[in-house]
């Protein structure tokens, strides 16, 4: 009987469901969209309740779509990182809705801790910058603001999306965390066994409502027998960037992946070695597995394919993500206008919370063609931008590796190789965050006995982008670019 593993790719916009082959292989999926939520501006929110309708309903589909859960070897579970859901022991009920990862409520708050003399003793223990995209800083608002969370006592729980789900999954039997969520909470020191005290009495956290922290392979829980007709064994659990850079194969100390989905995030494995970056890099774990950490450098930027989705959905530029290639591709040049993409302020390596995005060189002369294009110029003006400051941490880039949705399109991809002077490789199946969650969950229920073995069984063929622009043309692109930057 044929045994799948089956991977719930938890995102900003949509949750997934995904089947896949031992040999890595997509044989079915399903997949639903996620309202978004903006109350206020810098405000982003999600229904954690429709987060679990959405992924019950996927799940079931694709299960069904297997022949059965008997079919089922593992689950693996990938999720936006950083989200912050509340919920009610007792009751299983969500506290109000969970705080997204681009939610920008707390920049004052960072901002007053940052002032105190907070943020070298809070990067030293966890890698990271005092910033809102982080979850302590969501978790101790929500005490503060929601009276149903603050009244909540030990019926309180508090979890990123992956904690969320498994304890739903398992119909509250499990209270977990992997360990490449848990270091994106700063509430974890990055050679710490469980959570940080002094940490979380900073952010007046009681860590009794924080989930275990686990490895992210191995069997985490069973789901619930009554969801899905029997227990399915979870296997492996990561964040989307980690799960990513797993499923590009990036295993080796030095090998670079760059996911382009909602945001644009790229990760340098770097081992053993927990690197402390002087240039506003982050520095999180990649994966733990046997209680044993690899860790990875990371740039994060907060706005990639949402940009075309605002594009779309806000301002009617475009039909579809996909026609941002046939209109980059319908002009020579971009007309002299670049695109600052600062919706929801700047990440890596600039961490400006309160920047805001900014168009800037257009004239009569400039169509939709020019915008749509100078948007795409910015995800690799962006990608240069953290170049230099990996590079100027010592890690120099030998390839990028690039995947999720945006990487689709072969006209970014080949200016990326441009901007950048250097070969890019895209799978043929750029959704490598489900990829690496099923390779964590094949590692986890004994189908490959490590993630080497897994990703060289399970990663397909790649295509090649070699750079061809002149030096005199990608200087001139990058002065125009930096020109842009400073008026933000």
């Amino acid at each position: 009987m044929t045994q799948y593993l089956l991977v719930i790719d938890e995102g900003t916009t949509s949750t997934r469901a995904m089947l896949f082959s031992p040999e890595g292989h997509p044989v079915a999926s399903a997949q639903h969209g996620l309202t978004q939520h903006y109350p206020a501006p810098g405000w982003v929110e999600h229904d954690a309740g429709e987060i679990w309708d959405w992924t019950l309903a996927a799940v079931r589909e694709v299960v069904a779509k297997a022949g059965g859960a008997d079919h089922i070897a593992a689950i693996g579970i990938t999720n936006q990182r950083e989200t912050m859901v509340a919920w009610d022991r007792e009751t299983g009920e969500p506290l109000g809705n969970a705080i997204v990862w681009q939610d920008r409520r707390t920049s004052d708050r960072c901002a007053e801790l940052k002032d105190a003399g907070h943020e070298p003793s809070i990067q030293s223990k966890t890698g990271l910058l005092l910033d809102p995209y982080f979850s302590a800083s969501k978790m101790e608002w929500m005490l503060k603001n929601r009276p149903e969370v603050r009244d909540a006592g030990n019926r309180l729980a508090f979890g990123t999306i992956d904690s969320w789900l498994v304890w739903k999954l398992t119909g509250g039997a499990a209270h977990t965390t992997d360990a490449s969520n848990a270091s994106r909470t700063m509430l974890m020191a990055l050679d710490g066994e469980s959570w940080d005290e002094e940490l979380c009495g900073l952010f007046a956290i009681d860590s009794a409502t924080l989930p275990t922290i686990v490895d992210c392979t191995g069997e985490i829980g069973r789901t619930d027998p009554a969801l899905f007709g029997c227990a399915i064994p979870i296997c492996g659990s990561a964040g989307d960037q980690q799960a990513a850079t797993i499923g590009q194969g990036c295993l080796a100390e030095g090998e670079t992946k760059a996911t382009f989905g909602t945001g644009a995030f790229i990760l340098t494995n770097s081992a053993d070695r927990p690197l402390h970056s002087a240039n506003r890099l982050l520095t999180t774990v990649l994966c733990q597995q046997a209680g044993k950490r690899s860790y990875a450098l990371e740039g994060s930027v907060f706005v990639a394919g949402s940009l075309f989705q605002w594009l779309r959905d806000s301002i009617g530029l475009i039909i579809s993500a996909p026609e941002s290639e046939l209109l980059a591709r319908s002009v020579p040049d971009n007309g002299g206008v670049y695109m600052v993409p600062a919706l929801t302020g700047l990440g890596a390596p600039h961490w400006r919370a309160d920047a805001r995005a900014l168009v800037c060189g257009m004239s009569f002369a400039t169509s939709k063609a020019h915008i749509v294009r100078a948007a795409l110029e910015a995800q690799s003006y962006q990608a240069h931008d953290l170049m230099e400051a990996f590079e100027a941490d010592g890690v120099r880039w030998a390839k990028l590796r690039i995947d999720g949705g945006m990487a689709a399109n072969n006209w970014l991809a080949q200016d990326l190789a441009d901007m950048l002077g250097l070969p890019v490789e895209r799978p043929a199946l750029v959704e490598t965050t489900a990829l690496g969650a099923a390779m964590l969950a094949a590692v986890g229920s004994g189908i490959y006995p490590d993630l080497q073995a897994a990703a060289e069984a399970m990663r397909g063929e790649v295509t090649h982008f070699e750079p061809v622009m002149s030096t005199d043309e990608r200087e001139r692109r990058l002065a125009g670019w930096k020109d842009a930057l400073a008026k933000v």
